[in-house]
């Protein structure tokens, strides 16, 4: 079993966070102990190994490759997400994402295919999986079943083929089976009895509640305020310090809602959806909107260095950087944000939505607050926009996105790099460098995208240096915060949200 860089610790270093079970480790790396042939977190109460039984991994798709199994007492399963974070490249960041939503599940997965969408060849991107993660893609995808997979049975009552279906196996018979082989028994005998009291059910009848596992520090009041500025009526509902929003997709209709457990360090997660094949998605789109993959250790000490940002970052050390729900929607929010207040742009959306979104059937919502999902591009293109009250160009810029997202399903999805896809966004019409910054920033989650001429970007400097900065200076300072600029710009937006009251 090869022993692997974990980009810049030694083993020795790796063995002494094993044995202090230092939590600031988890997530980060993963030992797989010879003698027992199981891999686990570095927080795992179980007796710490002799450091010659220990083997290193920099993520658990690593460690299951090389022939370990997981841990059943300290859940790999339940680790924050942190592999897209440790100094991987633009292109495994993004197959990771992918991944996260399903693209290599099925019998038919093809890395050749994810390739193509991440505009490399399939031997590169294979290459550069193990260079950084230790594990090729289809290893990768592999392990995020099985784990996803267990974390349904350990806390849910979902009948195991749902289960099966919703962790992205391809059949039951090879779910069964590599359950069997891996933790040598079969995935009914991992269910806790814990779980006896919950309900049992279908994800359409009940829907199903997941604990997703985050790095902490986190900001959850930034993150909520921040929704609950732009929350758009009939789709998004925050209830004391839940939020709640309607899903579309496939065509199908359901509803998420997410609260914070501070004491798990992480969100709590119930979904209520029709089809459990959607599962992965839109735990990948709850992931994505709380950013729960960033490691803000790591990107503060980064942007720390700054003497404009340290003081900021020390005010707010667990702030994240929100994502979108969706690409096209969130665009939209953007185009319809142009040169007015966040209050307007919600006000805009939510009569964009009524216009021509998809109306939820009576007692469909978990919440009767929630009664509409967001339009798709087919329907805002043939929609009469003009009750929408915004300029003619405004409106036209909407219906240029509506037609660009229309010809080009993945227009939202990483590929390239963060200057090539402002590019792409910026060929639309009516689409200016800030709108294609802030959509790469949001909907992309290109942590290096940075609209340096916003307004509040500007304000939020100047309250640190005394004066207000051009863009110009302001981008040129920022070439100093790279490959985090994204994070930057949240924190300067924050200091001049709190300034201006």
């Amino acid at each position: 079993m090869k022993q692997l860089d974990l980009a810049g610790l030694d083993p020795q270093a790796c063995h002494r966070a094993l044995k202090t079970r230092d939590a600031r480790f988890d997530g980060r790396l993963f030992v797989g102990i010879t003698s027992t042939g199981i891999y686990c977190r570095p927080i795992c109460p179980a007796r710490s190994a002799k450091f010659e039984n220990c083997r290193f991994f920099p993520t658990a798709a690593a460690a299951q490759e090389a022939g370990f199994r997981p841990c059943l007492r300290c859940r790999p399963e339940t680790a924050p997400d942190l592999g897209s974070w440790r100094g991987t490249s633009n292109t495994v960041s993004r197959g990771l994402a992918l991944i996260a939503e399903g693209a290599l599940d099925g019998e038919d997965a093809n890395v050749d295919a994810l390739a193509e969408r991440l505009g490399v060849g399939g031997r590169q991107l294979r290459r550069l999986f193990k260079q950084h993660l230790g594990a090729s893609p289809i290893a990768v995808a592999q392990t995020r079943r099985v784990l996803f997979a267990k974390q349904l049975i350990h806390e849910t009552r979902l009948p195991m083929a749902e289960i099966a279906m919703a962790a992205g196996f391809g059949s039951i018979r090879r779910f069964n089976e590599t359950f069997q082989q891996l933790y040598r028994r079969p995935p009914s005998a991992l269910r806790r009895k814990t779980v006896a009291a919950l309900p049992e059910g279908s994800l359409a009848e009940i829907g199903v509640t997941v604990r997703l596992s985050y790095r902490p520090p986190y900001d959850w009041a930034a993150m909520l305020a921040f929704l609950r500025a732009r929350a758009i009526e009939g789709v998004e509902w925050i209830e004391g310090e839940v939020y709640c929003r309607t899903v579309l997709q496939d065509g199908l209709t359901g509803t998420v809602a997410v609260s914070h457990l501070p004491g798990q360090a992480s969100l709590s997660a119930t979904i209520r959806f029709p089809s459990v094949r959607a599962l992965p998605a839109i735990v990948g789109r709850i992931r994505r909107v709380f950013d729960l993959g960033a490691d803000v250790a790591a990107i503060g000490a980064h942007l720390a260095q700054d003497p404009l940002l340290a003081p900021l970052i020390a005010e707010r050390p667990g702030l994240r950087a929100p994502g979108g729900w969706d690409g096209f929607e969130l665009a939209v929010r953007a185009v319809l944000g142009q040169q007015i207040t966040v209050e307007a742009a919600r006000r805009l959306a939510s009569r964009l939505t009524q216009i021509c979104g998809t109306t939820f059937a009576p007692g469909q919502g978990s919440r009767p607050a929630l009664r509409l999902a967001f339009p798709l591009p087919a329907q805002v293109a043939n929609a009469d926009l003009s009750t929408l009250g915004m300029p003619v160009a405004r409106k036209a810029a909407l219906l240029a996105l509506a037609e660009a997202a229309l010809r080009d399903p993945s227009l939202f999805h990483p590929r390239g790099t963060v200057e090539e896809t402002v590019a792409r966004l910026r060929a639309i019409r009516g689409i200016g460098e800030w709108t294609a910054q802030y959509i790469a920033l949001r909907a992309v989650r290109e942590t290096d995208a940075f609209p340096a001429s916003d307004i509040g970007l500007l304000r939020g400097a100047a309250i640190r240096v005394g004066a207000r900065p051009s863009p110009a200076v302001l981008q040129d300072r920022a070439e100093t915060w790279r490959p985090w600029r994204a994070y930057a710009a949240q924190h300067l937006w924050a200091a001049d949200a709190a300034a201006q009251g």
